[in-house]
């Protein structure tokens, strides 16, 4: 097998070919960043349209400008298709795929699994295979390796194998690819020292770690902070919506304390990928080891509570402006689950709409960033801002605070406003906040 040095100086003079399996929030970032910097690389998924739009030059990821990919291509670094034969002749392969949860809230791993075996199938001496999706600690170990070590293979011998998490915040504009560390486990020291190498020459820092079940926990440590913190602001937002205090002033004023003090919100639900998902793979691995999470099982059951708070929250404000909630019309403003993004992953307006339904709520939606949702087998189409759909309802339900939104002129036109993302701070109007 070529040494490390060898491998090193392939990668220095661009000489190393890069696969990227799965081309979504994850992927697509990654691959557009090797190929900027003049690796040749070839993406893949699975998804007929996505492919489509990358090989006629179109973006459908909110943080990548379409010129991105019509730059790599028109370069010639960059090729998508379908076809895992395209794996063939890859010096490094990245695994961007989803993992998702069951219905039990158990891990899936099947698309894992998939990109394993397919690896597998051309996988060549010398060869770096680095996983990137979330996953439970022991994945790539107890997983993914015994795929890539059939036939007499061995990691560290014969290819090298590690895991390096991703650490994408979708519509965050400080924080991207390159300026965000980038922690690296390799299964022995020569797998994390060509992983870390390789990813060095797009990422500015690479906090190396001892082992693939480290990097995996640091991820889910990450996830599992956020969730337990967003959980207790959601149950002490209920508690304060009892006692009659604005919640939103308590954070407000605590966050004055410099120190031992973060920030977190409370909001109609969890949303995205990672944060709603993500801590069940920790609490579903640790009942393999007879021990049970509790702080994350309960923190999921309240954040999964939300969506029935808020719309009890609307059938409370209606009721008290004398009208029932089965009837009334209901605008939701923003159905992605963040800010200025398009992304529905997991989005609480997903959860919200037909628990709204349920109870006879008329229900509208006006999202510019969501033109049509998919539920319950039908599709709903957002109503326009310039038709001013805010008048006509009977309550505005705020669940996204998107920047395009007029609040003020909102505030003034609507006749009930249930806020549950404190965007009409500080603006005059019936409103309810969360």
């Amino acid at each position: 097998m070529d040494n490390i040095s060898q491998l090193k100086k392939r990668i220095d003079e661009r000489d190393f070919k890069i696969s990227v399996i799965g081309l979504g929030y994850v992927g697509l970032p990654l691959a557009l960043a090797f190929s900027q910097e003049g690796f040749p690389v070839s993406g893949l998924d699975k998804d007929p349209r996505k492919v489509k739009a990358l090989n006629e030059g179109k973006s459908y990821v909110d943080d990548i400008p379409s010129l991105q990919v019509e730059y790599s291509l028109k370069k010639g670094f960059l090729a998508t298709t379908r076809e895992t034969e395209a794996l063939a002749g890859a010096d490094a392969v990245f695994i961007c795929v989803p993992t998702p949860l069951t219905k039990t809230k158990e891990p899936d791993l099947s698309y894992v699994v998939s990109a394993g075996k397919s690896i597998s199938r051309f996988l060549k001496l010398g060869e770096l295979v680095v996983l990137v999706s979330t996953t439970y600690p022991g994945t790539t170990e107890e997983v993914l390796q015994p795929l890539l070590e059939k036939g007499g293979r061995k990691a560290g011998s014969h290819f090298f194998l590690a895991f390096s998490p991703e650490r994408v915040d979708p519509g965050n504009k400080k924080f991207n690819i390159r300026n965000t560390p980038k922690v690296v486990g390799g299964v022995t020291p020569a797998c994390a020292e060509l992983a870390s190498f390789l990813l060095s020459t797009i990422v500015e820092r690479i906090v190396p770690v001892s082992s693939p079940r480290v990097a995996e926990m640091t991820k889910l440590l990450e996830n599992t902070y956020r969730v337990v913190n967003i959980s207790l602001v959601n149950e002490l937002a209920q508690l304060s919506r009892r006692m009659k205090v604005d919640i939103w002033e308590v954070i407000e004023a605590a966050s004055t304390k410099p120190y031992g003090f973060t920030p977190f919100y409370p909001g109609p639900g969890m949303g995205g990928h990672c944060i709603p998902i993500d801590p069940f793979y920790l609490s579903w691995k640790a009942r393999a080891f007879d021990f049970n999470l509790r702080f994350v099982e309960l923190a999921g059951e309240i954040n999964d509570s939300m969506p029935y708070f808020v719309v009890d929250l609307v059938a409370e404000a209606l009721n008290h402006e004398g009208k029932p909630l089965k009837g009334s019309k209901v605008l939701i403003l923003g159905a992605s689950y963040k800010q200025d993004i398009s992304d529905l992953r997991e989005s609480p307006a997903l959860k919200i709409i037909p628990l709204l339904e349920q109870r006879e709520a008329r229900v509208y939606y006006c999202d510019p960033l969501v033109p049509t949702l998919e539920l319950g087998g039908g599709t709903m189409k957002s109503l326009s801002l310039s038709g001013k759909p805010w008048e006509e309802a009977d309550c505005v339900l705020l669940l996204t605070a998107h920047k395009v939104f007029p609040y003020k002129e909102i505030a003034s036109k609507s006749k009930l406003i249930v806020d549950t993302r404190n965007a009409f701070k500080g603006i005059e109007g019936n409103i309810w906040r969360l």
